[in-house]
């Protein structure tokens, strides 16, 4: 796997914060309001961007809001074409991430083996 270069990350940086501001701001209902952009990886050339997406909810909510972000697509895109000076906008491809409930499960099992050890 190719290591980032700093151009490529600081454009991640900006796109993640970017498409953030713009998720935030969408009035589609789908959409939960505790929706939140984990990671931006875009390509080299900019063409594609695959950004990952967190939602605080149940497994519905978050095929909702997958969907719903799949509808607005074009519109994301073209308001990230106008906030971001890029000489190509990717096309954006929106991905769950589950890693934030991956670490809090582990934590919690963490703490009940904690909770069950008994003291020496």
């Amino acid at each position: 796997m190719r290591k980032n270069s700093i151009k490529n990350t600081r454009i991640n940086g900006e796109v993640q914060r970017e498409l953030s501001n713009i998720i935030r701001e969408l009035k589609d209902p789908r959409i939960g309001m505790m929706t939140s952009v984990t990671g931006v990886e875009v390509t080299p050339d900019l063409k594609f961007c695959k950004a990952y997406i967190s939602v605080l909810g149940d497994e519905q909510a978050k095929a909702d809001t997958l969907a719903g972000l799949k509808n607005a697509a074009g519109f994301v895109r073209h308001e990230l074409a106008r906030t971001v000076n890029l000489r190509n906008t990717p096309e954006i491809k929106f991905i769950i991430d589950e890693s934030i409930e991956y670490g809090m499960k582990m934590s919690q099992l963490i703490d009940e083996v904690n909770k069950n050890k008994k003291p020496e």
